[in-house]
Parts: C-alpha cells; structure tokens; sequence
C-alpha cells in the first residue's frame, strides 16, 4: 500500500531531525513516505526539513504561510496526498510522543482495516509523564465525547491514525468544521458513522521531551465545546 505519513509541525527544530530517521529506520521496506506540513516556523525546522530531503528520497515538504491550525494541516497533507495516488495516510506527532516502533502495527492493520487508532486508553496502553490532571482532563475528554457522541471509540481525541482513503473520500474533508483538536474526534465519528471497520492497538505515549507543547487547557476545552456541533452536523 502507497502510504503517507503527515506530520504537521510549528517550531520543533529539536525533534524534525531525530523523528525523520526514527521513522526511516521503521518504514525502510515499505512504501511509506513522509510529508512535514509547515506553519512557517521561525526556528530553522524547514532548514533541517531541507537537509533531511538530500538524505531521503521519500520525504516532502509543504510551506504554508502561517500558523494555520491542526486540522488543516492534516487536511491539506491529505489532500495533497490523494492527488498523489496515495491509499492510506498516517497521523502523526513530530516530538515523539507517538513512537515510531508502532508504525508497523499501523501498517499492517491498514491491510485489514479503514481506521487504525493508536489508543491509550485500551487494556495495554498507557500516557507516561503527564501528571494526574493532565490525565484526568485527556480520559474525561476521550469519555464525554464518547458518551455525547454515542459512539463506541475509546480514544476519540488521540493523535496517532492511520485510514485508507476510501473512508476519508465517504467522510468528505470539505464537511469538516473542526479547525483544532476536536479534528481528530469529529474524522473518528464520521468514520464510525459511515459504517467504517475500526480497530484499535494500545500504545504508550510518552510526553515530549523537547519543544514547547501546542495543546493548552483552553484549546482542549474549546475542542469539547465542538462536540455538540459535531453531533448534529451532517
């Protein structure tokens, strides 16, 4: 399968460089390749970005002109790689907290499935290095969505997915109205209504260690706030 790994980054010159040959080392035999969506980060990320380009001949790089938001990131990441000829596309963090060495679980289960979730919060997986209310807010979040939304998924608003095109074409990317993290929990609901095969593999996802985070307690809350409107939209 033609697979596109979609990394949306803003400013992580201290892990583009390290996740880029972690993810190579974990893909060399398949048909995977990786797209670095850029916000115009100020620190030299697309310098690296660059340089990695020169050693790898399976990775891309789209500039946008600024700080556009997650979900467009992966929208246009997507798009671009359908245009491309790509069958399945991989979600994923630049900072490690989405290890590579689960690529090829992700992989394999794209044979079989139309959404692959990365879960932390089945039996096996696991969130390190958050304290007690970050994991309170993420679990509370991942089960008020999943109770409003009436759906069966357990780790609605996590990061690491795979999904085969045919389900992204039956969910419409021009019909999303999430612009930040409820992305990730509005593409889940629209799989699952569309009647999507679904699967999900524990993974422990560790706290970045480098860079600054872009999640925020205010963005996580205003991402809830979006469930509602997600219920309800067609």
């Amino acid at each position: 399968m033609k697979t596109l790994i979609i990394i949306p980054t803003y400013n992580e010159k201290e892990n583009i460089s390290n996740i880029i040959d972690a993810i190579e080392k974990e893909i060399i035999n398949t048909d995977t390749s990786i797209l670095i969506v850029d916000d115009s980060s100020k620190d030299g990320t697309i310098d690296i970005v660059e340089e990695k380009i020169k050693q790898y001949n399976n990775i891309r790089i789209k500039k946008r002109p600024s700080k556009l938001g997650l979900a467009s990131a992966y929208i246009d990441g997507i798009k671009q790689g359908i245009n491309e000829g790509f069958e399945c596309f991989i979600e994923m963090d630049a900072d490690f907290s989405h290890n590579p060495k689960y690529l090829n679980t992700m992989l394999k289960n794209l044979e079989t499935y139309d959404v692959v979730i990365g879960s932390r919060n089945i039996k096996g997986g696991k969130v390190k290095g958050w304290g007690i209310l970050r994991n309170i807010i993420s679990k509370g979040g991942s089960l008020y969505s999943k109770i409003i939304l009436n759906c069966p998924i357990n780790d609605l608003t996590g990061g690491f997915n795979g999904w085969r095109k045919e389900i992204i074409e039956k969910i419409n990317l021009d019909s999303i109205i999430s612009k930040g993290y409820s992305f990730q929990i509005e593409m889940k609901y629209k799989a699952y209504k569309n009647k999507a095969k679904i699967i999900e593999f524990p993974i422990v996802f560790e706290d970045r260690k480098y860079g600054k985070s872009k999640m925020s307690k205010t963005i996580f809350f205003e991402a809830l706030m979006n469930i509602i409107k997600i219920r309800f939209t067609k």
